[in-house]
C-alpha cells in the first residue's frame, strides 16, 4: 500500500512516516506542500493520502500549499492531522478558529463514535494536542464530529459522502495512546475503498530515495583503497604497585597539551556508568594533522596542513564525509568508538546548510575542527590509557616513536599546579546583549506566535558579555570543577578558547550505527537541604509546563532521527527522567534508533542539525522567528562540539553552559524554551541560573575561591537591569537577590550600561 504524505514543514512528519512504514509495510512519499505544482501532482496514483501538522493556518497559502487543491479533488482517502484537520474543515465551510486554551505537548482525554477510524480503540484514551486553533462546533452539514474533549472541543470529523477523515490531535506522538491502531485501521478504510473501486493497492511509485521527496540524495559509500592505518596501544598502568592508579586527566592534559597552539579535551569531568565512561584529548601536532576554519557564507574552506594554507569552496559536511571515508580504518579491538577523526564544533550559523537561512555573521568561524591524527584515550571505568595514531600504510616506525615518547611523559608527570588567580583590580562586569526589558517583550512576542499557531515552542536566547579575559584553560580548569558535566570539552584554536560544561548530548552514533540523542528541557536549581532538594527534584518530575516543552523536542528529535532510521528502529527507552547536577536539576529523554545502510553519520548530523532543544518546534518556522528576534550569530553557543571518528562513529554534544573566550572579551550563551504555559520572568531567572557556574568560574580564576558567592549590596538596587559582579575588596559578585519559589536565585538582572560605580 502506497501512502502520499504531504509535509507542511512541520517538525514531527517523519514520525507519520516511520508510523505509517511500520503499519503499511511499505516507504511512504513525502513531498513538502510546495515542492510540486497540482498539474503535476494530480498525475501521481497513491492508495491513500495523509495531510501533516505544520504552523499557520489553512486559509493561508504560504501555510497550507498545494493541500487545499488535495483537499478539493482527491479521488482516494484522505487523513489530516492537525493543520491537515482544520484544512478539511476550512476547505468545506467550516471556520477555524483560536481554541479556547493553547495545548501544545499537553495531554487530553479523547471521546469518540467507535467508528471506521477510531473502532477498537477505548474511549476515552489519551491524546498528545499541539494546536492554538481548532475547528469551531458548527460544523456544515457534510462534515460529522467523530471524536471530542471532555469540554466538547472537536478533536475527528470525517466528510459524510467522501473518504476524509481528520485528527485535531498528533498520533504519532509518543504519548499518545493508540496511534498505531488508528493507523491500522486507516489502512483497513483504504483497503476496503479499494475493492469497492474494482482496484487493488498499488505497490511501487516513486522508488527513487525510498520514496521521501525531502531527504538528501544519497547512496551508499563508495569504498575506497585506503592510504591510512590505525596503531594503537594499550598502557598497562599497574606495573610499579597495586596502588598506582590512572593519571589524573586534569594533569595529562595541562602538561602535555597545555601549551599547543591548537588542543582539544573531550573531558568527562562528571563520569557516569552508561553516559560517560572515556576521555579524549589531543592536539594537531601530528604530521597528518589538518586545520579546518570553514564559513557558512560562501562556503568558505580553509584548510592548513603544516605550513601548507589551502583554500576549498565545499560545504562542511559534504568535505567531512569525503575526508572521513578516505581514512576510514575500523577498531573493532578498542573499547570505545573514538579512533581518531575530526573534533571541533560546529556553530549555530550552520543551520543555514539544514533547511534554514543565513541571517547573522559570527564573529568565530562557523565550524572549526583539527584532525586528530595523534591522541590520548581514557578508560575511567577500567583506569586504564589508549595511545591511538593515524599513519599512511606502512609507517608503523613513527607511531612506536610518538607512544614512547607520550608514554615517557605520561610516566614522569610532574605535580599539577593550583590554580593562580590574576588578582586583577578592576571591576569585572557581565553585560546581556539583550537588556531584561528587551528579553521580557522577546517572551512576550514568542507568546504571540505560538497563540496564532506560528510555533509550539521557541528557544529563545541572549548573550552575557565582559570585556574581562582569563586564561582560557585555567578558566576551565575552574568551571570543571565546579561544575562537572558528562559532555563538557575544552577547545583551543589559536586565540579562541571554548569551555564547556554541557550536560546535553545532541547525538551520538556508535560503530554499528546506532544514534542516541538527549534532549533536555526542564531546569530547577539545587536546594539549599536535602529535603528542599527533594521537593524541587519532584516539583520538576511533575511540572507540566516542564514536561509538555520536553515532549515536544523529544517528538521533534524522533522525527529528525526518523528522517535517517530504520523503519521500527526510533524509540525512547527513558523518558522525561530527572538529571541532577551541581548546580541545578534538570529533565531528560533518551531516544535511540539505527541508522539506514545507506545513511552516515554525517548524514544523520546534518539531518538533524541544529539540535532540537536549541530551536524549538517546528524547526523551519521557529528558525525564522528567533532570527526576527535576536540581533546577532548565536556562534559557537546552541551549536555541537565532539568528535567524528573514522569507523563511521561520531558524538556531539549541545553547546550549552559554556564561554567562548577571544583576546578581547568572553562570551556565555544563555537560553530557554517559550512555550504557551512560560511565565515570563521565570524564564528570565532561569536563564540567569544557567550563568551561575560560568560567572563563578570566571571570580574564582580572576580573584581566587575566597570571593563572596553572594552579597546583596543597596549600592546595587540602583541599576534597573544588571549584574555587577566587580573584584574590589574584599572580591564579591554583588547582584540584588530575588526569591524564586522560596529558592534564592544567583541572579536575577544584568548590567546593560559599560561601566558602574560602587
Amino acid at each position: 500500500m502506497k501512502t502520499l504524505i504531504i509535509d507542511n514543514y512541520d517538525s514531527y512528519t517523519f514520525n507519520l512516516y516511520q508510523l505509517i512504514a511500520e503499519v503499511n509495510g511499505e516507504y511512504p512519499t513525502v513531498i513538502y506542500n510546495d515542492q510540486v505544482i497540482w498539474d503535476e501532482l494530480k498525475q501521481w496514483e497513491f492508495d491513500n493520502i495523509v495531510i501533516s501538522p505544520g504552523p499557520g493556518r489553512p486559509e493561508k497559502s504560504k501555510d497550507f500549499g498545494i493541500c487545499r487543491q488535495m483537499i478539493e479533488n482527491a479521488q482516494v482517502p484522505l487523513l489530516g492531522v492537525c493543520l491537515g484537520h482544520q484544512g478539511l474543515g476550512f476547505g468545506y465551510g467550516g471556520k477555524v478558529i483560536h481554541a479556547p486554551e493553547v495545548r501544545h505537548g499537553r495531554l487530553s482525554e479523547v471521546y469518540h463514535t467507535a467508528t471506521d477510524l477510531f473502532a477498537g480503540i477505548p474511549s476515552p484514551f489519551s491524546v498528545v494536542r499541539y494546536h492554538s486553533l481548532l475547528v469551531a462546533d458548527d460544523l456544515p452539514d457534510c462534515l460529522e464530529k467523530i471524536a471530542w474533549t471532555e469540554d466538547n472541543l472537536i478533536m475527528g470529523m470525517r466528510h459524510r459522502s467522501l473518504p476524509m477523515w481528520g485528527v485535531q490531535f498528533h498520533p504519532e506522538s509518543i504519548c499518545t495512546e493508540y496511534g498505531h491502531t488508528l493507523f491500522e485501521n486507516f489502512q483497513e478504510i483504504t483497503q476496503k475503498f479499494a475493492q469497492e473501486q474494482g482496484k487493488s493497492p498499488k505497490k511501487h511509485y516513486w522508488t527513487e530515495n525510498n520514496g521521501n521527496g525531502n531527504l538528501p540524495t544519497n547512496s551508499p559509500h563508495k569504498k575506497q583503497q585506503q592510504e591510512f592505518e590505525l596503531c594503537n596501544r594499550k598502557l598497562n598502568l599497574f606495573t610499579v604497585s597495586e596502588a598506582e592508579l590512572c593519571p589524573d586527566t586534569e594533569q595529562m592534559f595541562v602538561h602535555l597539551f597545555g601549551k599547543s597552539a591548537s588542543a582539544f579535551w573531550l573531558d568527562s569531568s562528571r563520569v557516569e556508568p552508561g553516559l560517560s565512561r572515556f576521555s579524549f584529548m589531543g592536539d594537531n601536532s601530528g604530521e597528518n594533522s589538518l586545520l579546518i576554519h570553514y564559513r557558512t557564507q560562501g562556503q568558505e574552506l580553509t584548510i592548513t596542513q603544516s605550513d601548507t594554507v589551502s583554500f576549498k569552496t565545499e560545504g562542511i559536511f559534504d568535505y567531512l564525509q569525503r575526508e572521513i571515508e578516505r581514512r576510514h580504518c575500523p577498531s573493532n579491538d578498542l573499547p570505545f568508538d573514538f579512533n581518531c577523526g575530526f573534533v571541533g564544533y560546529f556553530g549555530y550559523e550552520l543551520k543555514a546548510e539544514s533547511g534554514g537561512k543565513f541571517n547573522h555573521t559570527s564573529a568565530l568561524p562557523d565550524a572549526m575542527f583539527m584532525l586528530a591524527d595523534r591522541m590520548i584515550a581514557i578508560d575511567h571505568q577500567e583506569q586504564t590509557i589508549y595511545l591511538l595514531c593515524l599513519i599512511h600504510k606502512g609507517k608503523t616506525a613513527s607511531a612506536e616513536d610518538w607512544f614512547e615518547a607520550i608514554k615517557n611523559q605520561i610516566d614522569n608527570l610532574p605535580p599539577l599546579s593550583p590554580i593562580v588567580p590574576q588578582n586583577k583590580k578592576t571591576p569585572v562586569i557581565f553585560r546581556l546583549s539583550r537588556s531584561e526589558k528587551t528579553y521580557l517583550d522577546d517572551i512576550e512576542k514568542c507568546l504571540q506566535e505560538i497563540h496564532e499557531g506560528e510555533t509550539y515552542q521557541v528557544c529563545l536566547t541572549n548573550q552575557i558579555h565582559t570585556d574581562t579575559t582569563a586564561d582560557p584553560l585555567e578558566f576551565y580548569r575552574s568551571l570543571r570543577q565546579i561544575n562537572p558535566a558528562p559532555y563538557a570539552a575544552f577547545l583551543r584554536f589559536g586565540d579562541v578558547g571554548i569551555a564547556c560544561s554541557s550536560p546535553e548530548r545532541f547525538l551520538q552514533i556508535d560503530r554499528q550505527g546506532w544514534v542516541e540523542t538527549k534532549p533536555i528541557k526542564g531546569t530547577l536549581p539545587r536546594g539549599k537541604t536535602p529535603a528542599e532538594d527533594f521537593i524541587l527534584r519532584d516539583r520538576l518530575q511533575n511540572s507540566e509546563k516542564d514536561r509538555a516543552e520536553n515532549l515536544m523536542i523529544v517528538d521533534l528529535l524522533r522525527n529528525d532521527l526518523g528522517r535517517v532510521c530504520a523503519v521500527g528502529t526510533v524509540h525512547v527507552p527513558k523518558l522525561m527522567d530527572v538529571e541532577t547536577y551541581a548546580t541545578v536539576h534538570q529533565l531528560v529523554t533518551t531516544i535511540r534508533g539505527q541508522l539506514r545502510a545507506n545513511m552516515s553519520a554525517v548524514d544523520c548530523i546534518r539531518n538533524a542539525f541544529p539540535g532540537g532543544s536549541m530551536t524549538g518546534a517546528p524547526k523551519i518556522r521557529t528558525l525564522e522567528i528567533i532570527d526576527k528576534l535576536e540581533q546577532e550569530a548565536r556562534g559557537v553557543y546552541s551549536g555541537s562540539i565532539g568528535f567524528l571518528g573514522l569507523n563511521g562513529s561520531a558524538d556531539l554534544n549541545i553547546v550549552i553552559r559554556t564561554a567562548v573566550m577571544t583576546a578581547e572579551q568572553t562570551s556565555i550563551g544563555v537560553g530557554g524554551g517559550i512555550v504557551a504555559l512560560s511565565d515570563p520572568q521565570m524564564e528570565f531567572q532561569e536563564i540567569m541560573l544557567k550563568a551561575k557556574a560560568l560567572i563563578q568560574a570566571m571570580m574564582i580564576t580572576i580573584n581566587g575561591s575566597n570571593y563572596q558567592s553572594i552579597v546583596a549590596s543597596p549600592k546595587c538596587e540602583q541599576f534597573t537591569t544588571g549584574i555587577c559582579a566587580f573584584t574590589d575588596l574584599p572580591p564579591a559578585i554583588c547582584i540584588p537577590l530575588n526569591n524564586w519559589g522560596g529558592v534564592p536565585t544567583l541572579i536575577t538582572k544584568i548590567l546593560r550600561q559599560n561601566r558602574a560605580t560602587h
